[in-house]
């Protein structure tokens, strides 16, 4: 995605529609009350230092060097594996299979192998449709993945089914890092690019449980995906302070 975030809003039964931003390729289309994932607005320069100590947040030179250079994060993955997710809701395992979506799964196995969901906070939670997550809690950590995309994968037959995971999109190939869950029966997604590339097979009810935030959620439209990017989990963790995480992720 270039200069671009994913994000998932609640579908209606009746119509899903696809809208864009990018800065320089991509108009951003009005956003109905009920959109199919797509990409948020790019995120606004960090804010200049102020001296505050408000939380953890890190500069370039503080983040492992795995986590900042995404053209080194280019391993294959096995044709199968699981990936654990410990949270602050407890423990759920993904169970990849590299067929479903080749290119998928080399990212997301390389983004869990460098620890990139480490302290990530699950920021979109919408009862009865998904649950959204991957946009690191470091401003600069996520700067340099903004525009790391990767190529569509082709459909393998899978859907996006309750419980089977798959990358948010804004259009051809614009996948970065960011993931989604799906809570239901969202096959009408498939159509759209979303193509699975695991599922959840051990911990569903930790993913039903994750704090709900998000069109019709009790916290209303949840947190804006800009300052994420911006400046982090020290703005999650001071506007949305009952967010859940993922504490660690990691092959095994």
């Amino acid at each position: 995605m270039k200069t671009t975030i994913k994000h998932i809003a609640l579908l209606s039964a009746a119509a899903i529609v696809l809208s864009a931003a990018a800065c320089g390729k991509k108009e951003k289309a009005a956003e109905p009350a009920a959109q199919a994932p797509a990409a948020a607005p790019a995120a606004p320069a960090a804010p200049a230092a102020t001296g505050e100590t408000a939380g953890p947040a890190k500069t370039n030179s503080d983040q492992p060097e795995t986590l900042m250079h995404p053209e080194k994060a280019a391993a294959t993955a096995p044709e199968t594996f699981k990936a654990r997710f410990t949270t602050t809701k407890g423990d759920f395992v993904v169970e990849v299979h590299r067929s479903w979506a080749p290119k998928g799964a080399d990212r997301f196995f390389n983004l869990v192998k460098i620890g990139y969901f480490d302290e990530a906070a699950f920021f979109r939670v919408i009862d009865g449709f998904m649950v959204q997550f991957g946009i690191n809690g470091h401003p600069a950590v996520s700067a340099k993945w903004r525009d790391a995309d990767i190529p569509d994968d082709p459909p393998a037959g899978q859907s996006n089914k309750r419980g089977f995971v798959t990358f948010a999109t804004a259009g051809p190939n614009t996948r970065t890092t960011q993931l989604f869950i799906n809570f239901a029966d969202n096959s009408r997604l498939d159509a759209s690019g979303f193509v699975p590339f695991g599922q959840v097979v051990s911990g569903m009810d930790v993913v039903d449980s994750l704090y709900k935030v998000g069109e019709g959620a009790p916290m209303g439209p949840g947190p804006d995906q800009g300052r994420i990017q911006a400046e982090g989990n020290i703005y999650l963790k001071a506007s949305f302070p009952q967010l859940d995480y993922v504490k660690t992720a990691k092959v095994e």
